[in-house]
């Protein structure tokens, strides 16, 4: 709630005042807090008719309090409103006068009042303008403000004008920040030709500014985590590899530097963008989103229980949303890694976590909704559930604005309607959507290579098996350029097999063994049953016994070991999300310790 600072004794008449302050204050710092009595000792500050500069800031204490450690939104407002009132009518007067308004707009947006906030902090800015840390400190707010209301460009208007103040006000360190954020937004917005620019001129900035080592390295993983996840998002895995390489090094010189708690000397620096624990699970995370994409399923696995295990220790001490995001974004990559490797049943265990991680919050599910489904949807293709699979994709194309989700969704889906065989007319017009030749849809290099592998797939299935090849060369040039190992390995173990059927055993084989070889090293579980299945063909062709008997066996397990999670993955309870196609999650009760989970009602 903040001490007494700034009201100070103006002589006895105020030791009164003092001892409430204390007393106050003493109760507040209790531990647990006794907010009742600490409340009540602010509270006989004000009968006393105290002089403005006191009365405000009692008033901006109680708030505080109140907003904080009570459910009483309607007390703290009215205390937060009278606090920003009175203290408007004091000169120099900022620490009170801005804490309340910054407190008060927060309060507002949580009673879903935005159209109060904004006028507000509005107000606030404009008044602010001789006090630096305020009035970037509410710039941001605003900022952040516009971007939860998903206007991005007058966030990034506001970005802008901070970063120009910042450099007015001699604060290279907070004007990258400003920068860092805009360019954070250009990207979610997919204004590229924008973001060069910006991204190049916060790298100089960085590069130059010499301060607080701490800061200036949490500045250059910001800008490391933006060009990394540029990278990822444009589907480059190959390309990204030395600025992925230079942020791990960053997260580890960082984790051996001390907080110094010498305070900067500019009071426009005093910002800083994540806390050290957090930047090492985004970079964590990060590297988890690069392994999947690049199919190094192993790494994945070991980076995400790594990460996990540290959000849930910081989970203990701390509840920023923020963990609960990169929780969410954790499970999603590693639930499509499960996927791939023949981990159904705890793929489904993870879905169902998720979730349960969006139950707990509206914001988080609206955020993350379109890729739940899209996950139940793969899902339902690896257990054979068509229907249940153009269900949850349809829902998802529904609920998604983001272009490159609504790509990888299309695609998924045009592999449904082919296994389905019978939906020529949606497949032709899906088809047409993510047409890799002529305007395609998104910027993504791995994306657009896995629509000439859907284009191929098709024309494997219509017997044109020429037309077939030229799709499946186009996917190999792609994923071979990028290192994408698993649309490598599909495409290969897919040409093998039209050499097959054409006949051409040579060709063939030369094609299915290093399929093999690949998808086993990531390891992909789908595409070694139908490598081993070809090899087993193609050396009982050829009349080698041998090779042929031990092909046989090895598909013999796969299949066995899929088969067994297939069953097992069915028979849980949590199956049942493959029919959930509407409204916020399904209840589910679940023991603490993971696996045995019940769902309790789906209807």
């Amino acid at each position: 709630a903040g001490s007494a600072g700034g009201a100070g004794p103006g002589g006895g008449g105020e030791s009164w005042y003092l001892a409430l302050l204390g007393l106050a204050e003493h109760f507040r710092t209790s531990s647990p807090p006794k907010v009742r009595l600490c409340v009540h000792c602010l509270q006989a500050v004000l009968p006393r008719k105290p002089p403005a500069r006191m009365e405000a800031r009692t008033h901006l204490q109680l708030g505080s309090v109140l907003y904080h450690h009570t459910r009483n939104g309607d007390q703290a407002r009215g205390h937060l409103e009278k606090a920003w009132l009175i203290s408007q009518q004091i000169p120099q007067f900022e620490d009170v006068k801005f804490e309340a308004a910054s407190l008060l707009s927060e309060l507002y947006c949580q009673e879903n009042s935005v159209d109060a906030a904004k006028p507000l902090l509005r107000k606030a800015i404009q008044i602010s303008q001789q006090t630096p840390y305020w009035h970037c400190r509410l710039l941001f707010q605003l900022a952040q403000l516009h971007t939860l209301e998903k206007d991005l460009v007058s966030a990034c208007d506001l970005l802008g004008v901070g970063a120009e103040y910042a450099r007015v006000v001699g604060s290279e360190y907070t004007r990258a920040l400003f920068l860092l954020s805009k360019g954070m937004l250009l990207l979610m917005e997919r204004k590229l030709q924008e973001v060069h620019p910006l991204l190049t001129l916060c790298g100089q900035i960085v590069e130059n500014w010499q301060g607080n080592p701490i800061q200036k390295e949490s500045l250059r993983v910001f800008f490391l985590v933006l060009q990394v996840t540029h990278y990822l998002d444009a589907g480059q895995v190959k390309s990204v590899k030395p600025c992925l390489k230079q942020l791990q090094q960053c997260i580890q010189t960082i984790s051996t530097l001390h907080d110094d708690e010498i305070l900067p000397s500019n009071p426009a620096d005093l910002f800083h963008w994540l806390p050290k624990e957090h930047m090492c699970v985004l970079v964590y995370l990060v590297t988890v989103m690069h392994s999947m994409q690049a199919g190094y399923l192993e790494k994945a696995q070991k980076y995400t229980d790594k990460a996990l295990m540290q959000l849930e220790k910081l989970k203990m001490l701390d509840c920023s949303p923020i963990l609960s995001s990169f929780q969410v974004i954790l499970l999603e990559h590693i639930i499509m890694c499960r996927l791939v490797t023949g981990h159904k049943a705890t793929a489904l265990q993870e879905i169902s976590q998720v979730c349960q991680l969006c139950q707990q919050s509206p914001r988080l599910f609206s955020n993350h909704a379109a890729q739940l489904h899209t996950l139940l949807g793969l899902y339902c293709i690896s257990v054979n559930c068509m229907d249940n699979a153009e269900a949850q994709f349809t829902t998802a194309l529904r609920l998604t604005t983001h272009q490159e989700l609504w790509a990888f969704i299309v695609t998924n889906l045009a592999s449904v309607y082919i296994r389905e065989g019978n939906r020529h007319q949606e497949l032709y017009s899906l088809l047409e959507r993510i047409n890799p030749d002529h305007n395609f849809p998104v910027s993504s290099h791995c994306l657009r290579a896995a629509a000439f592998y859907i284009r191929g797939l098709f024309s494997f299935f219509q017997g044109r098996y020429n037309e077939a090849k030229r799709f499946l060369r186009e996917t190999l040039k792609m994923s071979n350029a990028e290192d994408l190992n698993r649309l490598t390995a599909c495409s290969l173990v897919l040409l093998g097999h039209i050499f097959y059927v054409l006949g051409n055993h040579r060709e063939s084989n030369n094609m299915v063994v290093p399929a093999m070889q690949l998808a086993s090293k990531i390891p992909d579980m789908s595409v070694q049953l139908w490598s081993s299945a070809l090899l087993r063909d193609l050396n009982k062709a050829c009349g080698n016994a041998m090779d042929a008997h031990e092909a046989a066996q090895m598909h013999q397990n796969f299949s066995q070991q899929l088969l067994q999670d297939h069953i097992e993955a069915c028979s849980l309870p949590e199956h049942n999300l493959i029919t959930w196609t509407d409204g916020p999650p399904p209840v589910q009760f679940q023991a603490q310790n993971g696996p045995t989970t019940s769902l309790a009602s789906l209807l």
